[in-house]
């Protein structure tokens, strides 16, 4: 197998914008389809341990699909990853009001978010890694948050590895949460739920929700808690507890505070694998934080409940409205800089080999 990059037409805009796939493969059987339509992650094909090719990643076949679906399926979020209650928080002592499309909040960017966006190819490569860099531009005012926002994501297959870079940067002081929120399913798309997937994140607390999904401002220990991950656990295994928590989500869709805080190099935020197939996923970011959302609200064709499971990297959600939060906030002259790697270090072409 040798390093390659193919980019074709995946479809067309009622606007009548274009839209590409760029399909990434490296010598290691890793391959990788990304859209510019929310720069999404459509497709991961990972060998298993008997070399077989699967694809972990749920995602849809044709563009009408991603347009009419719910979920964000494989996109990149922005300009805010996660939840801003009731739509608004205070910048530099001013209000601001965004786009509300979760009412009363406001959910991954608003009702048009980056997800949402057709993404332009700004750079491919081959060697030393297959990778292409999308970017985008969202105007001051884009959903109602202030500032010109230029944002780049680099997608590099790395030996065993799919690592994602971000950088964004703003004329305008704003707020800015990136995240990928990619399904993954170990076994492969579509083949039933994610319940016996062994799931370990790196956390010793995580952030409780109201009602209405937003953090309550706390910091809760998960220890004698269903949310208690530290040791491997089948993600099933307490979903069904009467745990408030746990009731309000109709499962897992909750903030873990990540032990390794943020900043510096990746490190590894959790651990997942596939019983079965012994195929295990490792995620490690710069983040301080990661989203774990068993998949409640999956309901349409070809995916159900549960059918897929993600672990969103990303700052805390509503920090705006939260000062003892990680900030958000990005000023004029800074870069707004984040890393997450999704590594299959059980892979048998890339076994003991490291990204």
């Amino acid at each position: 197998m040798v390093n390659s990059i193919e980019r074709r037409r995946f479809g067309h805009l009622p606007d009548g914008d274009d839209v590409d796939a760029v399909v990434l493969r490296n010598a290691n059987g890793l391959r990788a389809k990304i859209l510019t339509y929310g720069a999404t992650l459509a497709v991961l094909e990972v060998p298993d341990r008997d070399g077989r090719s699967r694809n972990v990643v749920l995602g849809f076949a044709t563009l009408d699909d991603y347009r009419q679906a719910r979920g964000h399926l494989g996109g990149v979020i922005g300009r805010y990853a996660n939840r801003l209650c009731n739509g608004r928080f205070t910048l530099d002592g001013r209000d601001v009001r965004v786009s509300v499309n979760e009412p009363p909040n406001t959910l991954h960017g608003g009702a048009q978010g980056f997800d949402r966006a057709v993404w332009r190819v700004e750079a491919l490569q081959s060697d030393p890694a297959p990778a292409v860099t999308l970017a985008h531009v969202s105007p001051d005012g884009d959903q109602g948050f202030p500032g010109r926002v230029d944002v780049r994501v680099r997608y590099t297959l790395v030996t065993n590895a799919l690592r994602l870079d971000y950088t964004a940067t703003t004329d305008r002081t704003t707020v800015i949460n990136l995240t990928n929120h990619s399904y993954f399913n170990l076994r492969g798309a579509g083949s039933g739920d994610v319940l016996d997937h062994e799931l370990l994140i790196d956390a010793d607390a995580f952030t409780p929700i109201d009602q209405y999904f937003i953090p309550t401002g706390e910091r809760r220990p998960v220890t004698g808690t269903p949310f208690d991950f530290r040791t491997p656990t089948p993600i099933g295994s307490r979903i069904g507890l009467a745990d408030e928590q746990l009731v309000r989500a109709r499962g897992y869709d909750h903030n873990y505070v990540l032990q390794s805080g943020s900043g510096g190099d990746p490190v590894l935020a959790a651990r997942v694998r596939e019983p079965l197939s012994g195929l295990t996923m490792e995620v490690l970011t710069t983040e301080p934080g990661v989203q774990f959302y068993s998949g409640n609200f999956l309901n349409g064709r070809p995916y159900r409940a549960r059918d897929g499971f993600c672990l969103e990297t990303q700052h805390f959600p509503d920090s705006p409205n939260h000062p003892d939060f990680p900030s958000t906030v990005l000023r004029p002259g800074e870069v707004f800089q984040s890393a997450t790697i999704f590594r299959f270090p059980f892979s048998p072409l890339s076994r003991g080999e490291e990204s």
